[in-house]
């Protein structure tokens, strides 16, 4: 029975998925330039709520890079190294701000324009619908509304599987729990 079940998927392939993703830095840091919030915690949810909804509306996610529960938040794990890349290489620029009170943002600023030719209109939309529903909220708060169920039952620096993509923080619902009984009897649960 072990072999009739699908195993979890931690890195999807992705054609051209390193260079999907190191577009998708640039692409979402020249999007993102007049976003007063915008750093690199800000980056990190963008980039991973562009994945994961990218997975669950298309079945693949626009990078499959391997993400992890970090404490402000899911992480793409690539994201240091690859951010450094394209510094050394000018395509970007880290400004950092400093916020008062301790606080410094880690602005990832676009240097060129992003490649975007391995990107469909509809994967460009979903980084765009992303950006738009994070555009007002700060570091703090984009960190915590990624609090979720899907982070919640990882610890850190555990690896996040794409088919997280599914879990949902809504309640169960009363129909939702009869149908279930239902199987459960139908197939012996």
């Amino acid at each position: 029975m072990a072999g009739k079940y699908k195993k979890l998927s931690f890195t999807v392939s992705v054609e051209r998925s390193a260079q999907r993703f190191r577009e998708l830095i640039v692409y979402i840091s020249k999007r993102s330039e007049a976003d007063p919030h915008f750093g690199a915690v800000k980056l990190n949810k963008i980039l991973y709520y562009s994945d994961f909804r990218a997975f669950e509306r298309f079945g693949v996610p626009l990078t499959g890079m391997s993400y992890f529960r970090l404490k402000a938040g899911p992480a793409p794990k690539a994201l240091v190294p690859i951010r450094r890349e394209l510094e050394a290489e000018g395509a970007i620029k880290i400004e950092h701000v400093d916020l008062g009170n301790g606080y410094e943002q880690h602005r990832t600023v676009a240097l060129r324009e992003p490649v975007l030719e391995h990107f469909t209109a509809d994967e460009l939309q979903v980084v765009d619908e992303v950006i738009k529903e994070l555009w007002n909220q700060n570091a703090t708060e984009v960190s915590d509304a990624s609090h979720d169920v899907r982070w919640r039952v990882l610890c850190n620096k555990d690896t996040m599987p794409y088919e997280f993509a599914f879990l949902s923080n809504e309640s169960v619902t009363k129909s939702e729990i009869e149908r279930t009984r239902e199987l459960a009897e139908q197939f012996g649960w």
